[in-house]
């Protein structure tokens, strides 16, 4: 049996990096076999996963000593269970941070100036200037709900760009920026930004009652946990108009079902949890997990 399971993708470099040490499986489609996966678990020490594959139950009981977390989320992993059993977890804190805060800097200039879905009506020559005359960056105010490591490089590339920042996360101990209450940072930014995790209590956190108090003109980006907004009510703030525009990176359920309840809503951009996902992010994350677990094996 191998030493080290992998059942979504890393790079390369740091897959072989292991196999020099360790006898390594390396199968990034493992994710969508999920009966395979805890028939050949039993037996290695260590799993590596990204944010797909579901860690917890039979697999818990496997025998594995260590879970690698390629990313930073642990929402699909039994931190609990894992405790329980003594299974350590090695999430990549902070491998790609600059990665999410560039994917929420660029989403927010594009939902803004919204611009950037007229390929088909310039190429036909219908040239639509005065209907896309948006809106930029400097002098706006980015509001970010929660301010964690991947905020703060928000705010800082944020306040390159000439934005006022201002945030809200009751366990923030200090801050280099304005601290808020929630409705009150609904109501005075332009791009609303999320960067909470998943729990009981941010659950649905954007709901109905939240986006009621968004200021006119107002985009909101997610690139945090999908479930953090209400979907249902995201996609009826975005027809109705109550909200101008908005990114979502992660989703309630991934991959997103067909006929949801997102689809053909306007002035909403859709990308499949790629927000921490660069050339350059996945070099740092995969290292830094593989030496992780390599020091808990020879530890």
């Amino acid at each position: 049996m191998p030493d080290i399971v992998i059942t979504e993708f890393m790079d390369e470099a740091a897959v072989n990096d292991l196999s020099r040490e360790f006898d390594v499986l390396y199968d990034p489609g493992l994710v969508d076999r999920p009966d395979e996966l805890a028939a050949m678990l039993p037996g290695a020490r260590a799993l590596i996963v990204r944010n797909r594959t579901q860690v917890r139950g039979e697999l818990l009981a496997s025998g594995i000593r260590c879970v690698g977390r390629l990313g930073v989320g642990l929402d699909n992993i039994d931190v609990d269970g894992c405790e329980a059993r003594g299974i350590h977890v090695y999430p990549a804190t902070g491998a790609n941070d600059a990665s999410v805060a560039e994917y929420v800097i660029a989403t927010a200039m594009m939902l803004l100036r919204g611009a950037y879905h007229s390929t088909a009506e310039v190429a036909a020559g219908t040239w639509p200037r005065q209907a896309l005359i948006g809106r930029e960056v400097g002098g706006r105010t980015l509001g970010l709900i929660g301010y964690g490591s991947i905020a703060r490089k928000t705010a800082a590339r944020a306040t390159a760009l000439g934005m006022r920042v201002i945030a809200h996360d009751p366990y923030a101990q200090e801050a280099d920026v304005e601290l808020t209450d929630l409705y009150g940072l609904l109501g005075r930014a332009d791009v609303i930004s999320l960067h909470v995790p998943l729990t009981s209590d941010t659950r649905h956190l954007i709901d109905e009652e939240a986006l009621a108090q968004v200021r006119k003109g107002a985009v909101l980006v997610n690139a945090a946990r999908g479930g953090v907004v209400d979907e249902e009510a995201l996609a009826t703030a975005l027809r109705t108009g109550r909200l101008a525009g908005a990114a979502l990176d992660v989703f309630e359920d991934e991959p997103l079902a067909g006929g949801s309840v997102l689809a053909d809503v306007p002035n909403l951009i859709l990308t499949p949890h790629i927000a921490g996902v660069t050339e350059e992010s996945n070099v740092r994350v995969s290292a830094l997990i593989a030496e992780r677990i390599r020091a808990h094996l020879t530890g």
